[in-house]
């Protein structure tokens, strides 16, 4: 056995040196993958946390082997589980002739189950007296190189169950995405919230500016779309009398990969009956600063040459204020296509020539505006142009009841008073479409229907997941905090 991790993953000679090992085993009579379970007493954190309890007692526990070292009758090796890691102590003396032979023989990345006695090392550190040990898995590969680990980018993400094996950080943070989708969950069933599943595959395309995935449904004979937004199944439930529903799943996105999209993520949408966007603003306050508190640890984050304060009250600005201070320019000067272009010219932005105002005008609020929003803030009343499915204000009927929230540069929060007026809603749509508007293809007639029906006033907000947890982790890739994110094929 070397005693360090071996510095090519996947070698064809290591392979052959492994497949040879296990024809060896099978042929001793051993098949090391004939265990369908071991009986573990504990978990390997808890032998250190409970070792004044455990001292000179039998534990069972079990993991992947990393690390050994020989030391001629003896030999010391890591255990890692889930929990983390611990040492082992192999003795010829204890274990016997034939298995301190067969420990001898094991490779980095090999799974045993181990019974022992818990000690301390004369370096005092927390260890198992290993008295008998069973080979539950042989590896066939080979784990990265012990002090530089798995460092090609691309191969991480394509083998993310190396990457989480030698590279801890990243297991750790792939669980506290877990914990908060979870503690999102536990957040919004405790303020009365219903979860909900909805359809994946959409007849008609709508909910979010953005090209879907399209897919061909056979025994209809009809293309249909991965959906890109969960809203208007969620607004049904609203008509239908649910007054506070939430769903958290995937949504689709046919867009290009960079480190602050995925084309396929996670999405947070809730709809509450009776309340308006100030009040989902607050919950939204709330539920960011639960998840730092409860999840990461601390409301202030390193972020790259940043650090974000998640302390409340968050920063609040309105759109015209924010194009204002970081553009120069108002609203009551943007009226037309030629004011953006215009406008755009002297902040030396180019507009592409086909797309029509309210593309542009969030072309101008990306590139002035929201490189500034680095702390927590609150952006709110937007236009209408920018917001088909949100209530106009009364008094000034170019503006909607919506706000954003951005950290980092980042969106990371998305909310409306939602329109609920089904005539005005059908003038948006029919808009959208002739704005050749991402993604709007054609008017959804059922959800107009729904609206027929009355939907009481509403506010709705959508999150996306993955780009919070990268937020709040202060991770500046997306794909760092996805289990698996979307790759080019090889």
């Amino acid at each position: 056995m070397n005693d360090e991790l071996r510095p090519a993953s996947g070698s064809s000679d290591y392979r052959a040196i492994k497949l040879q090992k296990l024809d060896a085993l099978r042929t001793a009579g051993i098949d090391p993958f004939r265990e369908v379970r071991f009986d573990r007493t504990h978990v390997v954190a808890d032998v250190d946390k409970l070792f004044e309890e455990l001292e000179g007692q039998d534990v069972a526990i079990a993991g992947r082997l990393v690390a050994a070292r020989l030391h001629g009758k003896a030999g010391f090796a890591d255990l890692l589980d889930e929990s983390g890691r611990i040492q082992l102590y192999f003795k010829r003396d204890n274990l016997g002739e034939d298995s301190f032979e067969r420990f001898k023989e094991l490779d980095l990345g090999d799974i045993l189950g181990v019974n022992g006695s818990v000690m301390k090392t004369r370096t005092g550190q927390t260890s198992v007296a290993v008295k008998e040990w069973k080979l539950l898995a042989k590896t066939l590969q080979t784990l990265p190189e012990k002090w530089h680990g798995l460092t090609d980018v691309d191969q991480r993400y394509r083998q993310r169950y190396v990457d989480m094996i030698v590279n801890r950080e990243v297991f750790a943070r792939l669980k506290q995405r877990s914990q908060a989708i979870n503690e999102t969950r536990r957040f919004l069933d405790t303020r009365g919230f219903v979860e909900v599943e909805t359809p994946i595959l959409h007849a008609i395309c709508w909910g979010a500016a953005a090209e879907p995935f399209v897919t061909h449904w056979n025994v209809l004979k009809a293309d249909y779309y991965l959906r890109i937004a969960i809203e208007l199944h969620l607004k049904r439930l609203i008509v239908g009398g649910m007054e506070r529903v939430y769903e958290i799943g995937r949504v689709f996105r046919n867009e290009g990969l960079s480190p602050r999209h995925n084309p396929e993520f996670t999405m947070l949408e809730l709809y509450w009956a009776y309340v308006d966007y100030h009040d989902i603003m607050q919950l939204t306050e709330d539920l960011v600063v639960h998840l730092v508190d409860t999840v990461f640890g601390s409301r202030q984050v390193p972020y790259g040459d940043w650090e974000l304060d998640f302390s409340p009250p968050f920063a609040r600005l309105s759109f015209e204020e924010a194009m204002q201070r970081y553009a120069g320019v108002g609203l009551e000067q943007l009226k037309t296509l030629d004011d953006l272009k215009r406008e755009a010219k002297r902040l030396d932005i180019e507009l592409p020539e086909e797309r029509g105002f309210g593309f542009c005008l969030d072309e101008l609020f990306k590139e002035k505006v929201e490189p500034n929003l680095i702390q927590p803030t609150f952006i709110y009343d937007y236009p209408k142009s920018l917001s088909p499915l949100a209530k106009a204000h009364p008094d000034n009927p170019e503006l909607t009841y919506r706000f954003e929230l951005f950290a980092a540069t980042m969106e990371l929060a998305n909310s409306f008073s939602e329109l609920n007026d089904p005539l005005d809603q059908r003038q948006r749509m029919e808009d959208q479409i002739a704005d050749k508007a991402e993604g709007y293809r054609e008017l959804d007639e059922d959800f107009l229907t729904a609206l027929e029906y009355g939907m009481p006033p509403t506010g709705g907000l959508g999150i996306g997941m993955d780009r919070l947890v990268m937020v709040l982790s202060g991770t500046q890739a997306i794909r760092e905090v996805i289990y698996f994110p979307q790759l080019r094929q090889k």
